[in-house]
């Protein structure tokens, strides 16, 4: 089974990414990108899913849930601000409108009905995490501890900046062996160049996954808008190239009872965040917030 999917390689006629649980080979995670345009609506029914919207560079858009209709603020692109977001109950049939720009309809196979919901950029937590050059931005948009309202599904993001490495120490969450939690990860990823406010073409970066019985190690060389999912296995670090700052949005689901986002870091590399104690964190970070790009994201 492939697991790295290059940009255009999961493209529908509508659709420029389209993962679900069939072409993934797993059960739960699902992640639709669009390109939004002036002539031209997405109409999407979640018949056995949960749904997480979010806009990548798209403002101003329009959604109607079952007849009501929602304005999302959205942004210019992933490096210059935190987005709102709206929850999609499962059952629910959707129609998204905009003039230009991309946005992301995270999924979860699911069964139990929470209502919609529109969440501010303001009301979206940003946490800095590791320390030195493992230093890293994660957005919590629908994870456990931010948002209650859902059944399965675990949506956040993650800004690296260039020089600096995330999913860091490695990690997995397979349920295999003593590794308690089960959860299918996608990773959607924009690569930027410089103060770019979203993904470039000429941007770069490497990921790496390994499972626990060593069927796989894979490093791959990441470009701008490429897809890698996972289903098992420890995985990190991804590695964000001096003036290539890393974006990826995580989709997250599995069969727990309880929607959860813990992990297993492997073994060997787990001392590294005792060391993180004696280290500063990069002043780069937070790069951006509700409001726009932070100051010192530009120093």
């Amino acid at each position: 089974m492939t697991w790295f999917f290059p940009a255009g390689s999961l493209a529908t006629d509508t659709a420029d990414v389209l993962v679900t649980p069939d072409n993934a080979g797993w059960a739960y995670s699902g992640l639709h990108v669009y390109t939004l345009s002036a002539t031209a609506t997405v109409s999407v029914t979640l018949d056995a899913d949960e749904g997480v919207l979010v806009p990548l560079s798209a403002e101003n858009v329009t959604v109607t849930v079952d007849g009501a209709a929602f304005t999302l603020k959205g942004r210019r692109g992933v490096f210059t601000a935190v987005s709102d977001w709206m929850y999609i109950p499962v059952g629910s049939t959707i129609t998204i409108a905009g003039e230009s720009g991309e946005i992301a309809l995270c999924t979860a196979r699911a069964s139990e009905v929470f209502p919609v919901h529109h969440v501010d950029a303001t009301n979206v937590t940003v946490e800095v995490r590791g320390s030195g050059q493992a230093t890293r931005q994660v957005t919590n948009i629908a994870t456990p501890t931010s948002f209650t309202g859902a059944h399965r599904i675990n949506v956040c993001e993650v800004i690296t900046p260039g020089g600096n490495v995330s999913s860091w120490p490695p990690h997995r969450h397979d349920g295999i062996g003593d590794c308690a939690t089960t959860n299918e990860e996608i990773y959607y990823f924009r690569i930027g160049k410089g103060d770019s406010a979203h993904g470039n073409p000429s941007g770069q970066g490497l990921f790496h996954v390994y499972t626990v019985d060593g069927s796989v190690d894979d490093t791959a060389t990441i470009h701008d808008g490429d897809v890698y999912n996972v289903p098992q296995g420890y995985h990190g670090p991804t590695v964000a190239p001096p003036e290539y700052p890393m974006y990826f949005l995580n989709v997250l689901a599995g069969p727990g009872g309880e929607r959860t986002m813990a992990f297993c870091d492997d073994p060997e590399h787990h001392w590294i965040r005792e060391n993180w104690n004696t280290q500063q964190q990069d002043p780069r970070l937070p790069m951006t917030s509700a409001t726009g790009r932070t100051e010192k994201s530009h120093s």
